[in-house]
Order: structure tokens, then C-alpha cells, then sequence
């Protein structure tokens, strides 16, 4: 095989971008979705609604890498959690945490979206009703 065609599809392959670990937040009942995101090296960009305030879920999904090489070992895909004006806390096994301090311990920084900034996101239609 030729030198070029087997050096182009190498570096195809490497500019291929890596999946990431995923991150969807949504009402306890699982209708409304109120967050998301996806890391990128060591951080994870996360939006979140800000107009919700009660329990939510919080899921976990490492790609199909990241489960191999076990990058976050000790992952749980399924939090319980709390969001209150946009600060996302979940219920670790050692007690509520902020989401920041929650992933530090997966090496891992947490990038929120800028307070007050309208969230669009993909099926959401609007915030719930504030949930007590």
C-alpha cells in the first residue's frame, strides 16, 4: 500500500473528534428535560434552565471509549439531584454535592452557562412548574 493513502487515513482517523461523556438533566418524572452537555478534554460544558426549582434526575453517559478505558471509574448512569435557579447539587454517596464538586473527584471542571441566559433546548417547551 502506498505511503500517502495509509498517512491520510491515519490522520483521518486521529482528527476524528473523540466522544465524550454526556450529561442530560430532567424532571423527577422524566418528561421535561432541563439540562444538558458533554465534556471536552477535562471539562464538561453543561446549560441548565434557570427557571426550575425541585428534584430532578441526573444522567450519565460515557461513550463506548471511555467505558473501555474506564475514564470515570465509580460513574453511577443515575443521580438523584436538586436544581434551584440554575445550581444543579445531586445526591452522591457521600451527600449533596454541587455538580463542580461532584466531578472534581473524575478530574473534571464544570463550565455552567452564563446566569440569565435564555436556554434552548432540543424538546423542551418550557420549564415546569416550580416544584417544592
Amino acid at each position: 500500500m502506498p505511503k500517502f493513502p495509509a498517512l491520510l487515513l491515519s490522520a483521518l482517523l486521529l482528527s476524528t473528534p473523540a466522544h465524550a461523556l454526556k450529561i442530560s438533566v430532567w424532571d423527577s418524572e422524566l418528561q421535561t428535560k432541563l439540562g444538558d452537555g458533554e465534556s471536552s478534554g477535562g471539562q464538561l460544558k453543561v446549560r441548565l434552565v434557570g427557571d426550575y426549582n425541585g428534584p430532578v434526575v441526573v444522567l450519565f453517559a460515557p461513550s463506548d471509549e471511555e467505558r473501555a478505558r474506564n475514564t470515570f471509574p465509580g460513574l453511577k448512569s443515575r443521580y438523584s439531584g436538586v436544581l434551584r435557579g440554575g445550581q444543579l447539587d445531586l445526591q452522591a454517596d457521600s451527600g449533596p454535592q454541587t455538580i463542580t464538586r461532584f466531578l472534581t473527584a473524575f478530574k473534571l471542571t464544570v463550565s455552567l452557562q452564563a446566569p440569565g441566559t435564555p436556554v434552548t433546548l432540543p424538546g423542551l417547551k418550557a420549564a415546569p412548574a416550580n416544584k417544592k
